[in-house]
Parts: structure tokens; C-alpha cells; sequence
């Protein structure tokens, strides 16, 4: 169904509000940023927020939520490449060390309301089962492929995957000076190795 102007423009002036509200928040953090500020980069006039967000908090969820849904996009595009499930969770917690990076030291809110956004109430059906299957379609991959371990159940495996993410992102938003990529890529190969499948029942 094709949108009215009115809806398009509507939709226009959100996205414009979200993208300024990330530039600023990376430049600056979120404590020190004003909605004035975010209307002002926007040119959008304040009022015209409220009709949008129900405050800077409001806004900041949902740029919470983008965040993980790009996030995701890129579990399912590590998923596509030919590589074993060890290879893939390197890449994976290569590419979250990337973003991190390349954000700068001001996405430590934004990465700990992504967390909070995954498991509060209202979303926890959607955002956390959502990133919990697409570990587990990961997971579901690697048995498939014969090179994951059938000793323990898939559901612990993947929860094991989970719970490195979380302890990643956790530390590196709390502790000033976290190594995140050394320690990402260190928790990729060890989860890699620890949850092989023994070498002579991998498939040849």
C-alpha cells in the first residue's frame, strides 16, 4: 500500500530527528545532549518532536532498537559466508569490535540501552528471542555441518554464544579501557574450540 505525503513526510522528519540524535550522542553522549540540540541539527522544530518521541529517552530506544536490528544483519550475513562455525564467530565478533571502533567511546549508552531494549518487557518477545534464534541458527549451521559438538545440547550452546556477547558488551560499556577487540576475538576462538566436534566425526 503506497504511502499518502503526508505520511512520507512524516516518516522523513523522524528518520532526520534519529539521525541527528545518533550524531550527537556519539559526539557528545547522551546525558550531555539537549532535544533542543537534536531539533536544531534536524531542523525540526521542537514541538514537532513530541508529536515523534515522548522524550530523549523515548528516542534513544529506538535508536537502540536500530542498532540491533543491524546487528542481526550482520549475524545473517557472517551466516552466508563459506566458512566453518569457528571462522564465523571471528568474523562476527571481529565486525561487533569493528562498529564499536569506528563509533567512538560515546556509543557506551547506546550499547548498554541496546541491551536493556533486548530484554525490557514490552520488546523482550521480539528483540531478545530474535537475537537469541539467530544464534541459534548459527549454531544450527555448524551441527548441520557436522564441525559443532553433539555433546551438549544445541539450546547451551547457543546460550554460550549469547552470554559471551553480552559479557562483551557489558565490559567494554562499564570498564574505561576494555580491550574489546583482543577480548572479542579471544572469546570467538575459544568458543570456536570449545565447542567443536571431535576431529574424526567431522564430515571429510
Amino acid at each position: 500500500m503506497e504511502l499518502s505525503r503526508r505520511q512520507r513526510r512524516k516518516l522523513e522528519v523522524r528518520a532526520r530527528l534519529l539521525e541527528a540524535a545518533e550524531a550527537l550522542f556519539d559526539a557528545r553522549g547522551v546525558a550531555a545532549t539537549k532535544v533542543t540540540e537534536i531539533c536544531e541539527r534536524a531542523d525540526v522544530a521542537e514541538k514537532t518532536f513530541f508529536n515523534h518521541f515522548a522524550g530523549k529517552q523515548d528516542l534513544l530506544r529506538e535508536i537502540a532498537a536500530q542498532a540491533l536490528d543491524r546487528l542481526l544483519t550482520d549475524l545473517e550475513e557472517v551466516r552466508k559466508r563459506r566458512f566453518g562455525t569457528r571462522e564465523r564467530l571471528i568474523a562476527f565478533f571481529r565486525c561487533i569490535a569493528d562498529n564499536v571502533e569506528a563509533a567512538g567511546p560515546m556509543h557506551r549508552e547506546l550499547v548498554t540501552e541496546m541491551i536493556h531494549v533486548a530484554h525490557e518487557a514490552r520488546t523482550e518477545r521480539v528483540q531478545a528471542r530474535a537475537l537469541k534464534d539467530a544464534f541459534g541458527a548459527l549454531v544450527a549451521d555448524g551441527i548441520a555441518a557436522g564441525d559443532l559438538s553433539r555433546a551438549h545440547p544445541a539450546e547451551t550452546l547457543t546460550e554460550m554464544i549469547l552470554g559471551a556477547f553480552y559479557a562483551l558488551m557489558f565490559n567494554w560499556a562499564h570498564l574505561e579501557g576494555y580491550p574489546l577487540r583482543r577480548r572479542a576475538l579471544a572469546a570467538a576462538r575459544f568458543l570456536g574450540d570449545a565447542m567443536a566436534a571431535p576431529p574424526a566425526r567431522r564430515r571429510r
